[in-house]
């Protein structure tokens, strides 16, 4: 994959930040928006004056109001808060198309190739701060790395009113020594888990075989294994651009069966194939995700000829891929997706496809039928059935 650069900006205490915008009475004091001290229900966000008292996100408001008495408890304003947001998007939107909004006040930016034209991508993340205190009157914190898991644990290191930058071969150095109830995705009980067996750093589990990991935590302890070696292939996804539809599958056990691969392949196929017929919807492009054993990922595409929701073109274009990308490669698989995109209403009448294409188009469509009253698993074709046998 080549070189990215993805910030991930975030808006300090954002809701406190716009009321105290709103309200210049409010600076330096500890305020919670939520609610009124007496009513039921949690706290939104707190001030960084309240948080010396403990207060928090989801924090009861009885509790809030019991560790901090003299806080300034305000109900909320969504209207104010969303038209700072739009706001806070537009900026971001001015500095690169690549923008994908995580909420009101946090997004994830792709700047690659844009930010030579600042100087450099700190040059530019400096800009960002700048027009969003300058324009909206309230601070934010900017991570900036090769991926976006890295960028996000940045920015969240960086508050308040911070810039991290985490250079491509830094990842892992920087993640190392951080707390692993730091890396996203790991909810309160995976957490758990993985202090019970011995992981108290993100360096604990980047150190830990990846044999190992599957073993105790399954196919997500694999993704949280690569996160933690700041290793993050997705990408920044615009809202409503994502005309894609994708399936993938993280192996127990990494494999270098050929046969096993497209077997696999052929089902995420069926899988995409029925995904497009129930939206009504044709790809123009086919392209296959490979990860081996050492997280190399690699990825081909390749666009068709004429636009098709079929599963055996479909099929047929991902195989020659998969074949072509593990031709020359001894490593073993690890994971194995595919995906189609660049998807548009159908192009063709039916009654316009020739002989073969009309038949299969009817065919899935029976098949899908099938599925849908009996489960997927009803009918099995001949090159997926030998999978009920590794299931």
């Amino acid at each position: 994959m080549s070189a990215r650069t993805i910030m991930h900006i975030d808006l300090d205490a954002f809701f406190v930040a716009v009321e105290q915008v709103l309200h210049p009475e409010l600076r330096g004091k500890p305020v919670a928006v939520g609610g009124r001290a007496d009513q039921r229900g949690v706290v939104a966000t707190a001030s960084y004056e309240a948080r010396k008292f403990g207060l928090h996100s989801a924090m009861p408001l009885s509790t809030a109001r019991r560790l901090c008495p003299q806080a300034i408890f305000i109900p909320g304003n969504f209207t104010e808060y969303r038209a700072a947001s739009r706001k806070f998007m537009a900026i971001l939107a001015d500095f690169s198309p690549f923008l994908q909004p995580m909420g009101l006040d946090e997004a994830y930016l792709d700047v690659t190739g844009f930010e030579s034209l600042h100087g450099s991508a700190r040059d530019m993340a400096l800009r960002i701060k700048r027009r969003v205190k300058d324009d909206i009157g309230i601070v934010a914190s900017v991570g900036i790395a090769p991926c976006k898991v890295v960028a996000k644990i940045a920015s969240d290191e960086s508050k308040h009113d911070g810039l991290i930058e985490v250079r491509r071969g830094e990842e892992a150095g920087f993640l190392a020594p951080l707390d692993i109830g730091k890396l996203p995705g790991a909810g309160k009980r995976t957490e758990d888990a993985l202090r019970r067996a011995g992981i108290e750093t993100m360096g604990d589990l980047a150190r830990m075989p990846v044999e190992s990991v599957l073993s105790r935590f399954g196919a997500f302890g694999g993704v949280l294994h690569g996160y933690a070696n700041g290793i993050d292939d997705r990408e920044v996804l615009p809202p409503g651009e994502a005309k894609s539809i994708s399936r993938e599958t993280t192996f127990q056990e990494d494999t270098r069966d050929k046969t096993f691969l497209a077997a696999i392949l052929r089902r995420q196929t069926e899988r995409v194939g029925a995904d497009l017929r129930r939206m009504e919807k044709q790809a123009k492009c086919v392209g296959i995700k490979v990860r081996f054993s050492d997280f190399t990922t690699i990825s081909r595409h390749r666009t068709l000829a004429q636009n098709t929701d079929t599963d055996a073109a479909i099929f047929e274009v991902g195989f020659d891929l998969l074949k072509r990308a593990v031709a020359a490669d001894r490593r073993a698989v690890r994971l194995l997706g595919i995906e189609v995109s660049s998807l548009s209403e159908p192009s063709t009448q039916l009654s316009l496809l020739d002989g073969d294409q009309r038949r299969l188009h009817n065919l899935d469509q029976a098949i899908d039928r099938i599925r849908l009253k009996y489960g997927f698993d009803a009918i099995e074709t001949g090159r997926t059935i030998r999978l009920k046998k590794r299931a």
